[in-house]
């Protein structure tokens, strides 16, 4: 059984000290929160481990082509991000947060399962049926000619579970997050602002977990054992979960207020349209109905309150968008300009020659692609404990810490500054290409035409990015959840996860568009190289769209501060600001 519930809005500093006097003591909600970050990390290893070698598995076990598997690693990471609203909404009206993770972890385990369950031919068969065989097509007329790709062998069972698994993933995201930061809610002014520090160094744990061990396994061992690894992780996540349940602080759902806001937002939005439904329905269109079911802490004032607040708190996040653009470059663009430079070869047993090859000898080991992710995982690794430990408190003794929203300000001149560099390091690069200085690698099963400058040039772009990601990603969650209104609490965060992954998506769409004839990123006689692109003008080109984006956001978000400081109401609107 969960722990304790607290009451859902203590109204004054009396009640506050009363709560805190009868509630749990600072080391059961300690060992709460430690219990959230284990969880937190395990759960990242999970999903890491499940996205990180997707494409690979499924072209090597299914025989899916390139783009089919490109396009199903797509949709599992865009649902994982998109679905994160769903998450929150069911444990604000239904379930309570302690509930939603409980159950979406259930739900992880059992559709983790299906990868290890088809990565050998007998469970293929069991859970797909046969593999087609290949069909008979008349011979091409003309030497080149695009061929039609096959369905691809398991799609509706594998898409089903990708979409369940990224639903689980989704919805422990957005609960997690702030159901530990509820734990910590009574030790102090500022607990929440270091466990959400350390709440972001639990998902760069469970990264490393995933990049070192578990994408190695998988490229080199196998998918029966490196997808098993996921499950174990989500299985022991579940269980710590559950065993800390005692020291948890469980609050019940608050009920819903998205009628009412739908209802402010047309009466404010459309007036007309809103008078119409009026006529309609005199009796069910008033704007706060008296005769709907009572919610904890709701009153009409509280809801005009925070939809208010909402009006205020949404524009914030959305300005964070092109940064999320900006960010998810490491994950696409660094990672393609890293294979188009001179990666060494860290096997002193290996011959060089004039070829660079990253790979370990014929009866060894390969590299796994994925560790080129880790240098920004080893930033943050080493980065939030010092600003936790070291510069927060420096600051904070002679009062200039920033707030949330400086913090944010911040980190996207942070990403300014590293995309900028990663442009005048592509230049820099293409230099060396035009000048036909080049040295061949093979990565996996890709010859790569590489410039002889080494990837540890990319070491300031990976450094300046892990920065900013301290100071928007870190102080952005930490703001989403304390000035979301408590009722939608769990709802804003999903929303917040959701806008992250909309900046991914505007990323790949402003990628597939320059790739278009006459764009920058047009280069079909690479076959998936680079060298005759123009990147570094692409990465330009992010970088003024994050300047327009940083001064939007700071007029934006010093309006924002400026009505906070402006008079409370009398009833107010049902947030914590931690």
């Amino acid at each position: 059984m969960p722990g304790p519930r607290v009451p859902e809005e203590p109204r004054g500093r009396g009640e506050r000290r009363a709560l805190l006097a009868r509630g749990p003591g600072p080391r059961r909600r300690r060992a709460a929160a430690g219990a959230v970050l284990l969880v937190q990390a395990l759960e990242r290893a999970a999903f890491f481990g499940v996205a990180g070698n997707l494409v690979l598995y499924l072209s090597a076990s299914f025989r899916w082509a390139g783009g089919q598997a490109s396009r199903a690693a797509l949709v599992f990471l865009g649902a994982s991000y998109l679905l994160a609203p769903v998450g929150g909404w069911l444990a604000d009206v239904y379930l309570g947060r302690f509930r939603a993770i409980a159950l979406s972890l259930l739900l992880y385990l059992a559709a983790c399962g299906l990868l290890p369950a088809t990565a050998l031919p007998d469970g293929r068969r069991s859970f797909c049926g046969e593999l087609p065989q290949a069909p008979v097509v008349p011979a091409c007329p003309a030497p080149g000619c695009p061929r039609p790709a096959p369905a691809p062998y398991c799609a509706p069972t594998l898409y089903g579970g990708l979409l369940l698994l990224a639903l689980a993933a989704s919805s422990v995201r957005s609960n997690l997050t702030s159901f530990g930061a509820d734990q910590v809610l009574e030790l102090g002014r500022h607990a929440n602002r270091r466990f959400f520090n350390w709440f972001y160094w639990s998902i760069n744990v469970g990264a490393v977990l995933s990049l070192l061990v578990v994408a190695f396994v998988q490229q080199n061992i196998g998918f029966l054992v490196g997808y098993g690894l996921p499950v174990a992780c989500v299985g022991l996540a579940f269980f710590v979960f559950l065993f800390a349940a005692p020291v948890f602080v469980t609050k019940p759902p608050a009920g819903s207020q998205v009628s009412s806001m739908l209802r402010l937002a047309l009466q404010n939005c459309c007036p007309r349209l809103w008078c119409r439904h009026s006529a309609r329905d005199p009796g069910g269109a008033q704007l706060l109905p008296e005769q709907r079911p009572p919610q904890p802490g709701a009153s009409p004032q509280q809801d005009v309150a925070n939809f208010r607040g909402l009006v205020r708190l949404l524009p914030v996040m959305v300005t964070l968008v092109p940064y999320w653009m900006v960010y998810f470059q490491m994950q696409s663009t660094y990672v393609l300009q890293g294979l188009h430079l001179h990666i060494p070869n860290i096997f002193p047993n290996y011959p060089s020659n004039s070829s660079v090859a990253l790979g370990a000898p014929a009866s060894g080991y390969k590299i796994p692609e994925a560790w080129l992710l880790l240098a920004n995982v080893v930033v943050l690794l080493i980065l939030v404990p010092v600003k936790d430990r070291l510069l927060d408190p420096w600051l904070l003794r002679r009062r200039l810490l920033p707030s949330a929203l400086q913090k944010m300000a911040l980190g996207m001149c942070f990403s300014f500054a590293s995309v900028l560099v990663a442009g005048f390091l592509e230049m820099e690069r293409l230099e060396y290409i035009h000048h036909n200085q080049t040295v061949s690698q093979q990565i996996g099963d890709s010859v790569y035409y590489a410039a002889p400058l080494s990837i540890w040039w990319q070491t300031p772009q990976y450094l300046l990015i892990g920065i900013s990601e301290m100071f928007a990603s870190i102080p952005g969650l930490e703001f989403a959840y304390s000035e979301a209104p408590r009722s939608m609490q769990g709802a804003i965060m999903g929303i917040f996860f959701a806008l992250s992954g909309v900046g991914s998506l505007l990323g790949s769409g402003l990628v597939a568009l320059l790739s278009l004839p006459r764009g920058w990123l047009h280069c079909p006689e690479d076959q998936g190289n680079i060298n005759n692109c123009r990147m570094d003008l692409y990465f330009f080109l992010l970088a003024a769209i994050q300047v327009a984006a940083a001064l939007l956001f700071v007029r934006i978000s010093r309006g924002y501060e400026r009505a906070a400081r402006g008079p409370a109401p009398q009833s107010g609107p049902g947030r914590d600001r931690g």
